[in-house]
């Protein structure tokens, strides 16, 4: 049972609504005369008074309106919120932008950034497919010059990862194709995370049929797939579209989020709490996040995904007053199509 009465959530529906429009504190006038017009302004202040007793709202100061806080924008989330429901002219303006792009997940991904943040007016994310839970398609020794080659490794979702690999060894190229001739063999439907431990179990249990070349060679798929698998990209764009924002106009607060977003790492952290949970739409409040200098901030993602395996996350940043109701329906049905897509991005 909630602790607000019908009355109470209605109030603060309102203030949640009025805040996000005008991002400023929201007063019980404002209240009687848009959104309940058969209260009093006074009886809108006791109740009020209420949610601020119980932590759902917060006066600035003495004379201003009240906020609503972290913990009334979560009640607002998961009890009041009304989403938008998406057109069909809307659905097709998603859908028609990946028309064009055939082939390269690369290009998919990155289209997928640039229409979240386009269509939502906010920063998007795009967390790449994590190479520990993608499948192993195919493997490849390029040599470039004397003790580097370049692996080019493939997985099943179409994602295709490259690193240059400083060999002990000078392998010559008939040396590199034969070894990825035989790991393409032995590694089929395996997840990148299960190749290097097959690696490792091939090594000791056959040793004695390896010859020098392979028991060499395997050092350069072991440090290929270490890089790899520290290693995850994110796409990110539009994050100047919160100088839009009158509380993002202190330069040196601006700066930290901005700093925060050049950081892979605690971009990282914020999706993958949506990764953790695996289903549907996640919207993660800044202060709940375990990134202090995204305290400000909101995200809204939602994992993609091929057939019944999560590949990654895509996901909109912005305010804490972000238009929710808008927002989270464009983020669903985008990582819908993208899910779609990914089960046969060549078209």
């Amino acid at each position: 049972m909630s602790e607000l009465s019908s009355r109470d959530q209605r109030v603060l529906k309102a203030i949640v609504i009025d805040y996000i429009r005008s991002g400023e504190p929201v007063g019980s006038r404002t209240v009687s005369k848009k959104y309940m017009t058969n209260l009093s302004s006074a009886t809108i202040r006791n109740v009020m008074a209420d949610l601020e007793d119980l932590g759902y709202v917060y006066q600035p100061h003495t004379s201003a309106g009240r906020v609503p806080t972290e913990k009334g924008l979560r009640f607002y989330l998961e009890s009041l919120i009304e989403p938008k429901k998406l057109g069909k002219k809307e659905k097709e303006a998603i859908r028609k932008a990946y028309i064009d792009i055939k082939g390269s997940v690369e290009e998919i991904l990155k289209k997928t950034s640039h229409l979240l943040s386009s269509l939502c007016s906010q920063a998007a994310v795009v967390l790449w497919p994590r190479l520990s839970a993608s499948k192993f398609r195919h493997i490849e020794f390029i040599r470039l010059y004397a003790h580097h080659v370049l692996t080019i490794l493939v997985a099943e979702s179409g994602i295709v990862h490259h690193r240059l690999v400083v060999s002990d060894e000078d392998f010559s190229q008939d040396d590199l194709d034969k070894f990825s001739r035989y790991l393409n063999n032995i590694l089929k439907n395996l997840t990148l995370e299960e190749v290097k431990y097959k690696i490792l179990e091939e090594l000791k249990e056959e040793k004695a049929e390896f010859d020098r070349i392979y028991d060499r060679a395997i050092d350069i798929v072991k440090k290929a797939l270490q890089a790899q698998h520290e290693e995850t990209e994110v796409y990110i764009e539009g994050q100047s579209k919160l100088l839009d924002y009158p509380e993002f106009s202190d330069i040196d607060r601006l700066k930290t989020i901005l700093r925060a977003f050049e950081d892979k790492s605690r971009l990282l952290k914020l999706l993958d709490m949506t990764l953790e949970s695996g289903e549907g739409v996640q919207v993660i409040l800044g202060p709940e996040s375990r990134v202090q200098e995204l305290q400000e901030l909101s995200i809204v993602s939602s994992p993609y995904r091929k057939k019944d395996v999560v590949l990654g996350v895509i996901g909109v940043i912005g305010p804490l007053r972000m238009d929710y109701p808008k927002i989270i329906p464009i983020v669903d049905y985008t990582a819908r199509v993208l899910s779609e897509i990914m089960e046969n991005p060549d078209g």
